[in-house]
């Protein structure tokens, strides 16, 4: 009984995430700013890149704080009854900024969830992610290939920082993340992908 409930109360964690991660932020700040639908606007991603297509800064930068924000507070909140709930809140969050079941199924690419899912798991795992990021955006002045490259170190700094639990799950989020920016690797290895500050 005490393994069925600890189960239980696992997947209510996995549930909570999700739920929390499922919050369309790009979406209700757009259309609370009297711009409409931003699915509708761009790519139709409805994360911080695309929000700020719209020409308002304000904006963009509130989607990014509040797509990463919902995955640390769901991190946070599950922490309190143990890492491996922690763990698994962190992954119904991103879940659910990736496929959330108000739009459908239809969510975001997750670079900021992820990073803030990472802020409540490990903060020095988020640092190293940020160090790796702003490494690869200097260098190379490509947002997605910097998010790539910062992802793929993470499953790596999880287990060099003694969280082999959290790094097993890290590789999960990971793919999923290649994955939803599998046309943006696409249009890297054409050469024809948008850098940072470019137009057009």
């Amino acid at each position: 009984m005490p393994d069925e409930m600890n189960m239980l109360y696992l997947l209510v964690a996995l549930a909570f995430g999700y739920l929390l991660g499922s919050i369309p932020f790009g979406v209700i700040f757009t259309r609370m700013a009297g711009l409409g639908d931003i699915r509708k606007v761009g790519s139709g991603n409805i994360g911080a890149t695309n929000v700020l297509r719209t020409g308002r800064k304000g904006l963009a930068a509130a989607t990014l704080l509040g797509d990463a924000l919902k995955g640390t507070a769901a991190v946070l909140l599950a922490a309190r009854w143990g890492d491996q709930f922690a763990t698994l809140a962190a992954l119904g969050a991103f879940l659910g900024h990736l496929y959330p079941l108000w739009l459908k199924f239809k969510g975001g690419k997750g670079v900021a969830t992820f990073i803030g899912v990472l802020i409540g798991l490990n903060w020095i795992a988020a640092l190293i992610f940020a160090a790796i990021w702003l490494g690869v955006a200097f260098a190379s002045r490509y947002s997605s290939l910097s998010a790539l490259a910062a992802s793929a170190a993470t499953p790596v700094a999880l287990w060099l920082l003694n969280a082999p639990e959290m790094a097993a799950m890290a590789v999960i989020l990971v793919a999923l993340l290649w994955w939803k920016h599998s046309e943006n690797i696409s249009r890297l290895l054409d050469g024809t992908e948008g850098k940072i500050g470019q137009k057009g």
